[in-house]
């Protein structure tokens, strides 16, 4: 069964799949650091990981790709 163009019609869908687009989002922000062998502080790490909104871990994504050190994540 191909779901790829499947629009998610129950709010419970909507909501889960959104949650680990979010999860999705937030680790490659921590992965990208941790690649680049940037330290990243507890605090940082829980702010990130918390984060639902997708539009701002998509830019901390693009950030992380080219910061020096973890606190610029968050400027």
């Amino acid at each position: 069964m191909n779901v790829a163009g499947y629009e998610w019609q129950s709010e419970f869908a909507k909501t889960h799949r959104g949650e680990g687009r979010a999860e999705g989002e937030a680790k490659a922000v921590l992965l990208v650091l941790g690649a680049r062998g940037i330290t990243v502080p507890n605090e940082i790490r829980e702010r990130v990981t918390n984060c639902t909104d997708i539009d701002q871990l998509e830019r901390w994504v693009q950030r992380a790709a080219v910061i020096d050190k973890a606190e610029d994540l968050l400027e």
